[in-house]
């Protein structure tokens, strides 16, 4: 299982104009094969720090979603909302353990 944790930041000025371009890119990630989970989430202490947090099954199925129009559209948006200090990591994990 991959998992991709991370951050960035986002002015609150442009969460208005993010919201639904966000929206968009969950949807569409959401549906691709192997996308276990895919969000973002507010940081509850700091109002500009976003939170990103996917699981996919394999590393061929995070490859491939790099590679999806989706994805590039996302790219570009991104720049003209002001988001900055994206800090995202790729992990290779086993399934877990409940706690």
């Amino acid at each position: 299982m991959i998992l991709v944790m991370g951050t960035f930041r986002l002015p609150t000025a442009s969460f208005e104009a993010a919201a639904p371009l966000m929206r968009k890119v969950i949807e569409a990630t959401r549906a691709e094969d192997g996308c276990l989970a895919y969000a973002y989430s507010h940081d509850a202490l700091d109002p500009e720090l976003i939170h990103v947090s996917e699981q996919w099954s394999d590393r061929a199925a995070i490859d491939a979603h790099f590679k999806t129009a989706h994805m590039a559209t996302w790219a570009e948006e991104r720049k003209a909302l002001g988001l900055s200090e994206r800090n995202i990591r790729v992990y290779e994990s086993d399934e877990g353990v409940a706690v």
